[in-house]
């Protein structure tokens, strides 16, 4: 009987360029990751710029124009791309991040020849037929109307607003309703020329064939704009905030609260120190906010943590929603758990088990080709070294609790605080808040 494979079999990187990796025309970077195992293909091709770039007065236009890559390019309209794409069984989906435009792909081996050149050709040459913006457009539109039907995304919102009010993250990548209406292809057009001029780079993993490069190559007919720079461009970060309030009354029998700063790029010193205080406060049912806000007080009905990887200054969020009646002790709780992080250390065992789930998580995001090459595009487009995730696993073990301390206080000293819910319980949460010492600092 034949062994089982491994759950998380070797990996080469296919290296055929003097700094490793291999490149197209005019120097989009390919990296190909061979992995032993089903004969299958996950492509990740990662644009910079994304809906921080979007111009102003156009929110949501990289969004859009990721849709619309999916709706044609080149010789295919929308129904024949669709045909090619489901005929083979494989699954294509682009979208636009605060940081970049990203198309994954995920196919058979045998269907390469036929699908990997969609990639280049929809960043090149898609087709931005009207009836297709249109259909595209009204679905934007539709899932922004369902936002903001949501309590924990309007929240979201007014959070995100407090923090980076109408710079590159002060908006969904969906956009703004105004913004988007008036979007059409003449307005979409110019973006299309810009794309990779700030650096792109695409990840193979799987049963990549000798010949993608030559496949990528023949699809651009032209040179890619530029090859990835050595480091993303990042982010200006903001300075800190004064504390602020922001709320919206919703008649629902719960208050959303979400508490946060904007703190750092993916590749800054204190990145590890912050993703472990996310570990402690919020990854399982043993984190800090679930064992005290939901099993020992019985305040929450969900609680969590944010912290999203970008190249600016990415939120650190605490997050929970509770009963309208009990408004104000989750509030007190919540900004209490918050000082905690800055005014006492953590203790070496909840240390030692937000280490442990920091490197069982990243243990989880390394198992499929499309996690890998998910990853590596994100860390590559990020202008970080390839073996980043590695470099910050090593340096997580090396911390100590009062470097995670020193973290909190440089980074999440005066957090805003956004509220949904009924009007009595957003009455509770601001009193507990004006008395909180967070809010005066």
């Amino acid at each position: 009987m034949t062994a089982p494979a491994p759950a998380n079999p070797p990996i080469s990187v296919h290296t055929a360029a003097s700094n490793g990796w291999p490149t197209a025309r005019g120097g989009l970077p390919v990296v190909v990751l061979r992995r032993p195992g089903p004969a299958i293909l996950a492509a990740r091709l990662v644009i910079r710029g994304g809906s921080g770039a979007d111009p102003a007065g156009q929110c949501g236009a990289h969004q859009l124009l990721a849709g619309l890559m999916t709706r044609g390019c080149g010789d295919l309209d929308a129904t024949a791309l669709a045909e090619r794409v489901e005929g083979a069984g494989a699954a294509l989906r682009a979208e636009a991040h605060e940081d970049a435009l990203v198309i994954g792909l995920k196919c058979a081996a045998g269907d390469v020849d036929e699908l990997l050149p969609l990639l280049p050709a929809m960043v090149r040459r898609p087709r931005l037929e009207p009836d297709q913006l249109d259909l595209e457009r009204q679905l934007n539109l539709q899932a922004l109307q369902r936002q903001r039907e949501d309590p924990f995304q309007m929240a979201h919102d007014l959070l995100r607003r407090q923090l980076y009010g109408t710079g590159p993250y002060g908006h969904d990548p969906l956009g703004l309703e105004s913004d988007l209406e008036g979007l059409d292809a003449t307005g979409l057009s110019p973006l299309v020329g810009d794309l990779g001029h700030q650096g792109a780079v695409l990840v193979l993993c799987g049963d990549a064939p000798e010949r993608a490069l030559e496949l990528i190559d023949a699809a651009l007919e032209q040179p890619w704009p530029t090859s990835l720079p050595a480091a993303a461009r990042q982010l200006e970060l903001q300075p800190q905030a004064s504390p602020s309030l922001a709320f919206e009354e919703e008649d629902t029998e719960q208050l959303v609260l979400m508490l946060g700063c904007a703190t750092v790029p993916m590749g800054h010193a204190d990145s590890v120190s912050l993703r472990l205080l996310q570990a402690h406060l919020g990854l399982g049912m043993s984190s800090r906010l679930f064992t005290v806000m939901r099993e020992e007080r019985g305040l929450a009905y969900d609680v969590g943590v944010h912290l999203p990887a970008r190249s600016g200054a990415a939120p650190f969020v605490m997050h929970l929603s509770t009963s309208a009646d009990r408004a104000a002790e989750a509030t007190s709780c919540l900004l209490a758990e918050w000082r905690r992080l800055r005014d006492q250390p953590l203790s070496d065992r909840e240390l030692e088990l937000a280490l442990a789930k920091f490197r069982g998580q990243d243990a989880m995001g390394r198992q499929t080709c499309s996690q890998i090459a998910e990853r590596q595009a994100l860390v590559l487009s990020q202008g970080l070294p390839a073996d980043h995730v590695d470099q910050a696993l090593a340096r997580a073990a090396q911390l100590r609790p009062a470097d995670l301390q020193l973290a909190a206080q440089r980074w999440l000293r005066q957090p805003q605080l956004s509220l949904v819910g009924p009007a009595d319980a957003i009455a509770a949460a601001e009193a507990a808040w004006q008395a909180d010492p967070l809010s005066s600092r």
